[in-house]
């Protein structure tokens, strides 16, 4: 063990309890104060007040909450000018939120008659709603609401989105996207990778004779290449580089009936200096006296951010599908109000989330404050 991971016992002061997160003492609040997420050195605070029952805040540490489903990418305006990539109608992804290390945009695509290719970085999508066909460079696959599809860099597709409502979430990663070492848990913890769907062949004889383009995003400029025949015609394969899927009803939340997780023990994906989760359908904590929603905490080392996709968000007051919280390094955040009591009237969570840390602080874009909600910071009051 390195210096920096050994623990210091014990050191505590006044009230506390023995366990965090479980028999609060009568008239506290705990607050985690924890380094590297919820999973470096930890303090646990015993306030008389929730740390979240602030009058006022000025500056741009302010909490920000956004009702995406007012993103439309035929709009013009602040809207176009945030794109990262394509501004072809059919595939415009709207930037919300980036760093140098993450991108995370609002996708409404359209049947493509061109390819895309994305030379920055992989591509993640969580499909908010709909479904259709995704044509890649290792073949075919077809997607559904809760689907993550997994895009390495340079990989060569594109959407075939069947009728109906689409709506997708766009996590860029400008590092590899990896999945978490299980360690104690074991390699079929969480989901067994034998759930994984991987592309299938096909012969792409369609459009023989016509110009086929594909769109290269580098640096957030696109260059496009003509072909006379389907670029996507490969025709084998070997190696373990490749598109893949996985739905969220197929992974297994880590629960424990007496004590309340951290959201890392919901961890998805890794790259570098980020992490996705994934929150999904489980049950309560039984135990009396255990905690059932989130503590209180400070983002100390991590913004984070929520898309909420599905359920009711037990933890947040006036949230509902397709909306994103932002809450950024520094200042604290935690359950809202009413999400205590009423988390002790239920025997499980229904809530489908996806959640995104990143290491370095995030910035808005112009199409972000179009559909912010100003007001989110009170919704503690």
């Amino acid at each position: 063990m390195s210096k920096k991971e050994t623990p210091l016992f014990p050191l505590r002061k006044g009230l506390h309890t023995r366990q965090a997160h479980v028999d609060l003492p009568a008239g506290t609040f705990e607050e985690e104060h924890a380094r590297q997420g919820f999973y470096g050195r930890t303090t646990h605070l015993y306030r008389l007040h929730p740390v979240t029952d602030w009058t006022r805040i000025e500056g741009p540490l302010r909490p920000h909450s956004y009702d995406l489903n007012g993103l439309n990418p035929s709009a013009e305006g602040a809207i176009r000018a945030s794109m990262l990539g394509s501004v072809e109608a059919a595939f415009a992804p709207i930037c919300i939120l980036h760093n140098s290390d993450v991108a995370l945009h609002w996708v409404v695509p359209s049947t493509m008659d061109f390819l895309y290719r994305n030379a920055d970085g992989d591509d993640v999508y969580y499909i908010h709603s709909g479904a259709g066909k995704l044509e890649t460079t290792f073949g075919a696959l077809t997607y559904a609401t809760g689907d993550y599809l997994v895009i390495p860099r340079g990989t060569t597709y594109r959407f075939l989105p069947s009728s109906g409502d689409q709506r997708y979430l766009l996590i860029e990663s400008f590092s590899e996207v990896t999945i978490p070492d299980r360690n104690q848990l074991g390699p079929n913890a969480i989901f067994d990778p034998a759930m994984v769907d991987t592309p299938e062949l096909e012969s792409y004889v369609e459009g023989a004779g016509r110009e086929w383009a594909v769109h290269i995003k580098r640096e957030h400029q696109i260059t496009k290449v003509f072909y006379p025949f389907n670029p996507l015609d490969v025709v084998g394969w070997k190696g373990d580089l490749t598109v893949w899927r996985i739905n969220v009803k197929d992974i297994r939340p880590v629960v424990s009936a007496r004590y309340h997780l951290p959201p890392s023990a919901h961890s998805t994906f890794i790259a570098n200096n980020f992490i996705i989760c994934s929150f999904l359908p489980r049950p309560f904590e039984e135990e009396e006296g255990a905690m059932r929603v989130p503590f209180y905490h400070s983002n100390i080392d991590y913004d984070e951010v929520l898309f909420y996709s599905a359920g009711h968000f037990f933890s947040r007051d006036g949230i509902g599908p397709g909306m994103v919280t932002w809450h950024p390094q520094g200042i604290h955040h935690g359950p809202h109000p009413k999400a205590i009591p009423l988390s002790r009237t239920k025997d499980r969570t229904d809530e489908v989330a996806v959640m995104v840390d990143t290491f370095h602080p995030l910035k808005a874009t112009p199409a972000a404050a179009l559909v912010e909600n100003l007001n989110y910071w009170s919704s503690w009051k």
